[in-house]
């Protein structure tokens, strides 16, 4: 029989308020239910350069704050963009912004991010967007589960 090879997948998630951090659980729910994936999550002041370079792939997930990612998810690029340059192409990306507004603006800066650095968005971003809305988890959890199975078989 082969073996079977584990992924990594790391979940950068900014998840500062109990809806987040509820967001951020249906999201890992999700990935648990692929047992061939390993998760590491981390929050983005705690992430660097080696995270990142021992994943397979990546879950962003960032509130939108003033109709911009969240400050510390910012942060973790300006730390880290110049040292990923070119380290990491194609590395496979799922995107959750929970929004107030409608996300544009936080779409349109990751977006940009990944393209430099040559990153793949494997899916639509996610906006979770307006009032808290129940139906958030399981588009979170089906995100994550999505990511994880997309890696387990090798899609991504």
């Amino acid at each position: 029989m082969g073996m079977i090879m584990t992924k990594t997948l790391l979940c950068l998630a900014h998840a500062p308020s109990p809806n987040t951090q509820a967001v951020q659980r249906a999201v890992i729910r999700g990935v648990e239910q692929v047992p061939e994936v390993a998760l590491s999550v981390l929050a983005p002041q705690q992430a660097g350069i080696a995270d990142v370079m021992a994943c397979d792939g990546l879950i962003l997930l960032t509130t939108e704050n003033i109709g911009y990612m969240a400050g510390l998810t910012k942060d973790f690029f300006d730390r880290s963009y110049n040292d990923l340059l070119d380290q990491r192409p194609g590395l496979p990306v799922m995107t959750l912004i929970r929004a107030g507004l409608d996300g544009t603006g936080t779409t349109r800066a990751l977006t940009g991010i990944y393209g430099g650095l040559g990153w793949r968005l494997v899916s639509e971003v996610i906006v979770l967007h307006g009032p808290w809305d129940d139906r958030f988890l399981e588009a979170a959890e089906n995100s994550g589960h999505a990511m994880a199975e997309g890696l387990s078989l090798g899609i991504f």
